[in-house]
């Protein structure tokens, strides 16, 4: 059984200093790791970490600002982490940047395009250089929870660039699992944490959104269960409802439908006739 969270263990959480990153770190302290927070907003990042050290004491929590799109820093982060407490038991690659839909869409400035595939995909993949080797050669139980999106999954419009990057880091993720499951000796884990409506930040929480612990919770029983596919519902949206409409993306490919259809126009009644129906079995 993977676990999550594990006293004595080694946690790593980028975008930890607030949201869903800050609920992992709460609880992988109240669990009694030690916890290692990266985040590039400083002034938050001050903030958690002083939270979690009034729970797990001084020494056994380490702040850094380190760029999660920066090889070199993520491998130097490594090394530190590594020397102080040893190879992290659950590394959670959840930093992400998010820039609005523009007006442009799909021609939305390049730079839009290359800060999020540095920080929302590249970052997952730095964070698995620097931290799986270490991880493998510790030869103890480790997990890896790559946070994604459903954006990544169904693909709405609005916001390609960042659908895009959700749609890597599945893709990305589901190859690291395939490595892992068929590497020989491998104790470590890869897991696509999709959370749904999540207050995070300084958003006000509003009804039907989840919070970030909320999240945290039901990706640790989900791991524990050994799902790879963390889907997360919230108060608006339940697990079935979520599956419809991935099982409808999927079918977009098996049916040679136009590019998603669940928003075509000529397609709009029957996604809706589809959404009353049960899932096959």
């Amino acid at each position: 059984m993977a676990e999550s969270f594990v006293a004595g263990g080694v946690a790593v959480i980028t975008g930890g200093a607030s949201g869903i990153g800050r609920a992992a770190a709460q609880r992988a302290a109240e669990a009694g790791m030690a916890v290692v927070l990266v985040d590039v907003a400083a002034e938050k990042l001050g903030r958690t970490m002083s939270e979690i050290a009034a729970v797990v004491g001084p020494d056994k929590v380490v702040s850094s600002t380190a760029d999660v799109a920066d090889p070199d820093a993520m491998a130097a982060l490594a090394r530190e982490v590594e020397a102080r407490f040893g190879s992290p038991t659950l590394l959670m690659n959840n930093a992400a940047a998010f820039v609005s839909g523009g007006p442009g869409g799909i021609l939305d400035p390049i730079a839009n395009w290359q800060r999020l595939f540095a920080v929302n995909v590249l970052g997952v993949v730095n964070g698995v250089q620097a931290f799986l080797p270490g991880m493998l050669a510790a030869g103890k139980p480790g997990v890896i929870v790559n946070t994604g999106s459903k954006q990544g999954l169904t693909n709405p419009p609005g916001n390609p660039a960042y659908n895009s990057t959700k749609a890597a880091v599945n893709a990305y993720t589901q190859n690291l699992a395939r490595d892992l499951r068929e590497r020989d000796g491998a104790r470590v884990s890869a897991h696509l944490l999709v959370p749904g409506w999540t207050t995070t930040g300084e958003a006000e929480h509003k009804p039907g959104a989840w919070l970030p612990e909320q999240v945290i919770a039901f990706m640790d029983e989900a791991i524990a269960a050994e799902r790879f596919f963390v889907l997360c519902p919230d108060g608006e949206t339940d697990s079935e409802t979520d599956r419809k409409r991935v099982f409808w993306n999927a079918l977009d490919i098996v049916e040679d439908r136009p590019a998603l259809s669940r928003w075509h126009p000529d397609w709009k009644d029957k996604f809706a006739a589809f959404m009353q129906q049960s899932l096959p079995k």
